[in-house]
């Protein structure tokens, strides 16, 4: 029985990751959060904890015993950490290397996959982005997670853990509410127009940004858990696959696919939220589709696995 933990059980990514990993017979789920859904507390193959990541009497407990995979999904998010650096170094920096020392004390080298963001390559980014890409955050959030990258290929240098850290892209369709995530317009289209309710986009028709659902982000975290990791770079770091789509195209694919009317949408671009999240150049991942990953296909496979 392989002894998986997940932080940030309770987001977006980690309930959809969480349920994945339950499907697994032969996986026991650790599920850490500040608040945590029903299923996760309720099921018998499920330890609970309701607490901080870095809370040191939970950690003693949790790593009594080694464990063989650690998805490290919990952070503060880029919004939230750029208003409030010092809990953003709290939580994102300081908390997170407590948490992958405590994982590794007992000497049994687990399987780390950390997700990191597309925000380490700053803005605005180059014309073309590939795997030897520039490191240049622009937002404490993407400096803060450039930070831990290395941390983890240090681990894994010192045979400490054996570290897979990806970057994510646009994960779409987060829950429509307040998330501290500046880049949460590009899931509040789905809803909306799903909805047949206005949507009024905060970057122009001809933005353009990487997008991926959250279904494919599952099986790319799932997939980190158990590739061989010969197949990644020294680094231990690859910015996934992902969809390049312009906010029209985007726009006219979620309408075409729930019957709404692309009238409900009307735009009023904001300069510098199109200069960090709507200027995506073309991408080239081949270290990542190497190591196995993988994006939706296109456009309209997208929106599809999105609205499922």
């Amino acid at each position: 029985m392989k002894r998986v933990v997940v932080t940030g059980a309770g987001g977006f990514v980690g309930q959809k990751l969480c349920d994945a990993i339950l499907a697994k017979p032969d996986w026991q789920l650790i599920a850490i959060d500040m608040v945590l859904p029903d299923f996760l507390k309720n099921h018998d193959r499920v330890a609970a904890y309701e607490t901080p990541f870095s809370d040191e009497t939970m950690l003693s407990e949790v790593f009594s015993s080694p464990c063989d995979i650690l998805f490290h999904l919990a952070a503060v998010p880029g919004g939230a950490a750029e208003q409030n650096p010092a809990l953003s170094k709290t939580v994102n920096l300081d908390g997170t290397l407590t948490l992958f020392s405590k994982a590794c004390e007992k000497g049994h080298r687990p399987r780390i996959v950390y997700t990191s963001t597309i925000a380490v390559l700053g803005a605005p980014m180059p014309d073309v982005v590939d795997d030897n890409a520039p490191i240049v955050p622009a937002m404490t959030y993407g400096t803060h997670k450039a930070m831990i990258e290395l941390a983890l290929a240090d681990f894994s240098r010192r045979k400490l853990a054996d570290t897979v850290t990806v970057r994510l892209p646009g994960i779409v369709a987060r829950p429509l509410a307040k998330s501290g995530l500046k880049s949460a317009f590009l899931s509040d289209v789905f809803h909306l127009l799903k909805a047949g309710q206005p949507y009024v986009s905060p970057v122009s028709e001809q933005a353009t940004m990487w997008l991926m659902s959250v279904n494919q982000c599952v099986n790319n975290l799932l997939n980190a858990a158990v590739l061989d990791s010969s197949q990644m770079p020294v680094s231990r770091v690859v910015t996934l696959p992902a969809v390049r789509t312009s906010m029209r195209e985007l726009v006219q694919e979620i309408a075409s696919q729930t019957g709404a009317s692309e009238e409900l949408v009307s735009w009023k671009p904001d300069a510098a939220l199109e200069e960090g999240f709507g200027k995506q150049p073309p991408l080239f991942t081949p270290a990542a589709e190497h190591a196995g990953f993988r994006h939706d296909g296109d456009i309209t496979a997208l929106v599809k696995n999105t609205l499922l």
